[in-house]
């Protein structure tokens, strides 16, 4: 398995919300409005890592294109964390980006973002609407 290659697109259109929510599944397992999804990735830049036809990894990037840029999440398949996938589709966000990103942490993953050269700043609040 570890001599498989992984490829990467800076640029996924074709993205589609089944794929992208079996990731999710493995990631943050919850219960998710397919049409809805969908929706979210035709509004952001999708960056993914695929391996034997299998997405292993996904970072969307939201930009207003001038003030703001952020990835609201970076999702490694679990069994395929640790072998570089999320830096790479991180390297690539920034690259992708054409702002400065923001961007939040679990906790415990910090060093990973202070590593990419991602300095801690504000302290974030978040208040959510309950997803339908």
């Amino acid at each position: 398995m570890g001599g498989m290659q992984t490829v990467y697109n800076a640029d996924d259109r074709q993205l589609g919300a089944g794929v992208f929510l079996e990731l999710v599944q493995r990631v943050w397992p919850g219960r998710y409005d397919r049409e809805r999804v969908q929706e979210a990735l035709h509004r952001t830049i999708n960056i993914t890592a695929v391996q034997d036809g299998k997405l292993v990894g996904c970072v969307r990037i939201v930009s207003d294109g001038y003030f703001f840029g952020t990835a609201p999440e970076i999702l490694v398949d679990p069994d395929f964390q640790g072998r570089g996938i999320g830096r790479r589709l991180m390297e690539m966000a920034w690259e992708a980006s054409p702002t400065g990103l923001f961007l939040g942490s679990q906790p415990g993953n910090e060093g990973f973002f202070e590593r990419l050269g991602y300095e801690k700043g504000l302290q974030s609040y978040q208040r959510k609407k309950p997803r339908s």
